[in-house]
C-alpha cells in the first residue's frame, strides 16, 4: 500500500521534479502540498511569487495546498511552531511522511530530519544527490517550464530575474553558480509540468529589490 505523504512545495522546479518522481513511485502517494506564505505580501515565502499563482499550481496538479501563514518578519521559533502545528495535523489525518526537493545541502537535510524526529512523520528526499548539471537539463527536456522569480545579486546578476529556465539560461550562468540554484543563487516558479493538467500563463512584471534579493513579479496573463 502506498504511503500517504505531504510534499514541501516551494512552487519551484526542484519541488516540481520531486512531485514528478514521487508520482512515478508506487511506494508513495502525495496527498497534499505544504507551502509557507508570507501573510504581509501574500506571496510564497523565499520564491516571492503571488499566492494566486500558488493556487493555480495546486489546481493544475489536482492536490490541496496546506498554507502555513508566516508573519513578516518571522522569527525562527515562530516558523518552527507553525510547522509543528502542520505536522501534528498531518499525523491526525493519517499522513506518514513529508517529502522535500533538496538536492545536496547536508545541513538543510539534517535540519529537516531533526525537526521531524519524534513527530511520527518520515522525511523523504526523492531528489537527493542527483547531479545538478544533468538534473537541470533533464527538467527542461521533460517539458517543465520555469521562471526565475528571485535572484541573489551577490552571486548572480539581477538581469537574470524573470528569465525562463532554459538551455540558454544554463549556458549563461557563471561557473560559480549551481545549475539548479541549490545554494540559493536563484529561485523559480514552475508554470508548466507533465504533472500539470494545464499550463499557467504568466508575464514578467515589475522587478524590485527587497531584503537583499531581486524579485521579478510574475503576473497571470
Amino acid at each position: 500500500m502506498a504511503k500517504p505523504i505531504l510534499l514541501s512545495w516551494s512552487g519551484g522546479k526542484d519541488s516540481a521534479w520531486a512531485l514528478h518522481l514521487l508520482r512515478a513511485d508506487p511506494a508513495y502517494e502525495v496527498v497534499a502540498l505544504l507551502t509557507t506564505v508570507n501573510q504581509h505580501f501574500h506571496r510564497v515565502a523565499m520564491h516571492g511569487f503571488r499566492e494566486e499563482l500558488l493556487d493555480a499550481q495546486a489546481a493544475a496538479i489536482g492536490l490541496p495546498v496546506w498554507k502555513i501563514p508566516l508573519p513578516w518578519p518571522c522569527a525562527n521559533d515562530v516558523y518552527e511552531g507553525l510547522m509543528s502545528e502542520a505536522c501534528a495535523r498531518a499525523v491526525r489525518e493519517g499522513i506518514k511522511g513529508v517529502a522535500f526537493g533538496d538536492l545536496f545541502l547536508e545541513d538543510i537535510r539534517a535540519y529537516r530530519v531533526a525537526r521531524l524526529a519524534g513527530t511520527g512523520l518520515d522525511p523523504v528526499f526523492p531528489c537527493w544527490l542527483l547531479p545538478t548539471p544533468q538534473l537541470a537539463r533533464d527538467i527542461i527536456a521533460a517539458g517543465f517550464r520555469a521562471h526565475l522569480t528571485c535572484v541573489d545579486p551577490r552571486t548572480l546578476d539581477k538581469s537574470f530575474a524573470g528569465r525562463i529556465f532554459d538551455a540558454s539560461l544554463l549556458d549563461d550562468l557563471p561557473g560559480s553558480v549551481d545549475p539548479c540554484g541549490e545554494r540559493g543563487e536563484f529561485h523559480t516558479f514552475v508554470s508548466a509540468s507533465p504533472e500539470f493538467s494545464r499550463s499557467i500563463e504568466v508575464s514578467r512584471g515589475e522587478v524590485v529589490e527587497r531584503d537583499g534579493f531581486v524579485y521579478a513579479d510574475l503576473v497571470s496573463c
